[in-house]
């Protein structure tokens, strides 16, 4: 079956407000019409999507992912429309996703030097998105850190960085110079089990309230240092990988060009990937 993408926008507007009166003003309709453009698309589909009452709307568990898969869905179309308007206006232009702590602008140095014509934009990547970006289209290329799933992608190895300890200055491990895994026991970890923040720079204002400890990668914790906190090494942690990362159908000269280009400045002897004319 096709679906309908302007169903599916109506019914991402009813999920984000839970409400179908203030959604059909963010989409200038009546609300009556909203409310069979909802239900016309859960027959199409064969299941309720939303459970309403006279105070109140949820989602129903297919609601729920449905919502999920609405994001990727228009992010991919977005995407798609955008390199088709820019191909129609002869604009080149390449988004690099990195992760944080990593660094890119090495690579994009060495890339425009070569490629003048080719815009780069830089996309900072939450810790939950990962290959999203590259799987739907906002990014061509990203620069991660390990594990990700990487189903579909061909990626260039960079190399390892080691993790380091988070943790408050005053802390009584503070003033040792390095750390293993066996010091740490009994420590308050904050990790996605134990806490999970919605950004960095929250994880790092809990670790130096008291909160607990973090395990990051030595890259992240150069990047947000600051004297309440304290990055020691942990010796015996297992290092974390990084690398280039592309969609497998992606093919585009450019896009490969940065690939070679990244590995060789950010790691010796990069491994070249054959490009379609």
């Amino acid at each position: 079956m096709d679906l309908d993408l302007l169903k599916l926008r109506y019914f991402a507007a009813v999920a984000e407000h839970r409400h179908f009166g203030r959604a059909a003003e963010e989409l200038y309709i009546a609300q009556p019409v909203l409310s069979r453009q909802i239900r016309a698309l859960e027959q199409e589909l064969g299941c309720a999507l939303l459970t309403r009452t006279t105070r109140s709307v949820q989602l129903t568990p297919a609601g729920e992912q449905l919502r999920e898969e609405a994001r990727g869905v228009f992010a991919t179309v977005d995407s798609a429309v955008r390199r088709v308007l820019e191909a129609g206006r002869g604009v080149e232009r390449l988004v690099v996703a990195f992760a944080p702590g990593l660094h890119v602008s090495d690579a994009v140095r060495a890339f425009t030097a070569t490629h003048a014509g080719v815009e780069i934009q830089l996309l900072r990547l939450h810790w939950w998105e990962q290959t999203a970006p590259l799987r739907d289209g906002r990014a061509d290329v990203g620069v991660l850190r390990r594990p990700f799933d990487d189903a579909s992608l061909r990626t260039v190895d960079l190399g390892a960085e080691a993790k380091v300890a988070c943790m408050p200055a005053t802390h009584p491990l503070a003033r040792r110079r390095s750390l293993t895994a066996a010091d740490l026991e009994g420590e308050t970890i904050l990790d996605a089990h134990a806490r999970r923040t919605s950004s960095l720079e929250e994880k790092f204002e809990l670790i130096a309230a008291g909160y607990g400890i973090a395990m990051v990668p030595s890259t992240v914790a150069e990047s947000y240092s600051r004297p309440d906190l304290v990055h020691l090494p942990v010796t015996d942690s297992v290092p974390v990988e990084t690398c280039v990362v592309v969609s497998q159908d992606r093919r585009e000269r450019r896009v490969l060009d940065f690939v070679e280009i990244a590995a060789a400045t950010l790691r010796e002897q990069p491994p070249r990937l054959a490009a379609v004319d």
